[in-house]
């Protein structure tokens, strides 16, 4: 499965660990500030702790003996789900280890959707097939003995730890997912098979775990995507729910990877949200300029006869107002959008240090490619930057117009 780390790669990892979240975490406590899309698991919820979790007490109940080690076989990964299950209540956060608080968010949220009662199995596993050429599976970190105490303070039911043997009995395997032409794009175009050998773990762990719910983070959005995707196509009895992005209170997306940027660099770094956030703004303003525009009985003609009265009248800031509701009548806002992303990252670009852009893309989550001009319905607007030697990941999900009953949003689950 796929961590922030593994596709935000860093050049520098001699001297700094990446993310290591196979669904999009945090290192710092849940900050006030983020996008959220519908039906997705609010900050607020997922920073709740559920009054009944495994580890903690109530007038009635003592609270049950905690793990003392983590589970290295599905064997016993069966037993344990045997003895505390609950049919319908049993959820995953799956994880390459070395957990920090975003993880704990992930799974604070698992166990408020299934209650004090409910199983929630924390996978702990380094993915072999996701490393690719000049990433250093031995130097990944391993810190299984701080990862079973977080995630038993959060609320997991057991931790499985499965060695690599027990996933792939027999070696790698023959047989994989392939990502198709969405694992291709943008993350997947810098990590040729990354996203194939994600999607196979997820099958494998899918499988072992045997979820009715499974959570992944927001801000891996092509990897949510994708997992969506394998588990509608291929039929997996599961439902995958999406966990909005949480900031920190200047808007930067929480990363473990943030530690690596010096006071210069960050303040760089914060032209990757301000960027989303002017797109996010910018279609606001130009849904409420369209909506104006459609309320008129001749549209773009009247209002722009409109503005020609309003500037021979020398109302020139009335007379922009009324040209702009007659731009906004025929011009897609996905353009608006775009360009006032746009405008932020190229002033970071001229920064010091400056901010070296890989993608700005505005996509369809069903596919990851890009959507019209005159798109209408749901879109992400992600974008990856490079400052310094750090590379960093973000979007925001974004609605133009109503969208399509047929059209998923980003926190729908299938």
């Amino acid at each position: 499965m796929s961590s922030p780390s593994a596709r935000e790669h860093d050049p520098a990892r001699d001297r700094a660990p990446a993310d290591r979240t196979q669904a999009s975490a945090s290192d710092q406590a849940p900050a006030r500030r983020g996008a959220s899309a519908p039906d997705q698991v609010p900050a607020r919820t997922r920073a709740s702790t559920p009054d009944r979790a495994p580890g903690r007490t109530d007038a009635n109940r003592p609270a049950p003996r905690r793990q003392a080690e983590p589970v290295p076989t599905a064997q016993e990964l069966r037993a344990a789900a045997a003895r505390h299950g609950a049919p319908g209540r049993n959820a995953v956060v799956m994880t390459m280890g070395a957990l920090h608080q975003g993880h704990a968010t992930l799974i604070r949220a698992a166990r408020a959707r299934v209650g004090a009662d409910g199983f929630v199995v924390v996978t702990v596993f380094v993915n072999p097939l996701q490393f690719g050429a000049g990433e250093d599976l031995d130097r990944y970190p391993r810190t299984l003995d701080a990862d079973l105490e977080l995630a038993l303070d959060a609320g997991a039911s057991v931790v499985f730890a499965p060695s690599v043997d027990e996933v792939y009995p027999g070696g790698e395997p023959q047989v994989r997912i392939a990502a198709g032409p969405m694992g291709e794009r943008l993350e997947g175009a810098s990590r040729p098979g990354h996203f194939d050998g994600m999607l196979t773990v997820v099958a494998k762990l899918l499988h072992l775990t045997a979820p009715d719910l499974a959570f992944f983070g927001q801000k891996d959005a092509q990897q949510l995507a994708l997992i969506r995707r394998m588990v509608r196509d291929l039929n997996f009895p599961v439902e995958v729910v999406g966990v909005e992005t949480v900031r920190e209170d200047d808007g930067l997306a929480l990363s473990s990877r943030n530690r690596y940027l010096s006071a210069e660099e960050r303040r760089t770094a914060l032209a990757l949200s301000r960027a989303l956030f002017a797109g996010r703004e910018r279609l606001a303003a130009q849904e409420a300029l369209r909506a104006r525009a459609d309320a008129l009985p001749n549209g773009r003609d009247r209002a722009e006869n409109r503005a020609e009265a309003l500037s021979r009248l020398g109302e020139a800031r009335a007379a922009a107002d009324a040209h702009a509701v007659a731009q906004a009548a025929e011009t897609g806002c996905a353009a608006a959008v775009r360009a006032a992303a746009r405008t932020v990252l190229e002033e970071a670009a001229r920064a010091e240090p400056p901010l070296t852009l890989d993608y700005l893309a505005l996509v369809d989550p069903a596919d990851f490619t890009e959507v019209a001009d005159d798109h209408d319905g749901e879109a992400v607007l992600a974008v990856a930057a490079r400052v310094g030697t750090t590379r960093l990941i973000d979007n925001i999900p974004l609605s133009f117009g109503s969208p399509s009953p047929e059209t998923p949003t980003l926190g729908a689950t299938k």
